[in-house]
């Protein structure tokens, strides 16, 4: 039997490395949230260094710009409602 890849990041694309779009995916999101349900501030932290590096990889990719967007991508699904 084949194991199928988690849902974490292929760098330094930054696609899923299980379902091949932008990550995080929405099943990378879900494991996240329950991963961190009891510190929400924590998980932003680690998004935010994660999208740190995103950027720079990317920005290499693409001549030195990163994609417009990702702070909405990588923190701004995480921000707790209300």
């Amino acid at each position: 039997m084949t194991r199928r890849p988690d849902h974490l990041p292929s760098r330094p694309t930054w696609r899923c490395a299980a379902c091949g779009i932008a990550w995080p995916c929405s099943a990378a999101k879900l494991r996240l949230l329950a991963e961190y349900r009891t510190d929400r501030i924590a998980l932003i932290i680690y998004l935010g260094y994660l999208q740190v590096e995103a950027a720079e990889q990317l920005a290499e990719l693409d001549g030195g710009e990163p994609p417009a967007g990702l702070a909405e991508r990588f923190t701004g699904w995480a921000r707790p409602r209300g």
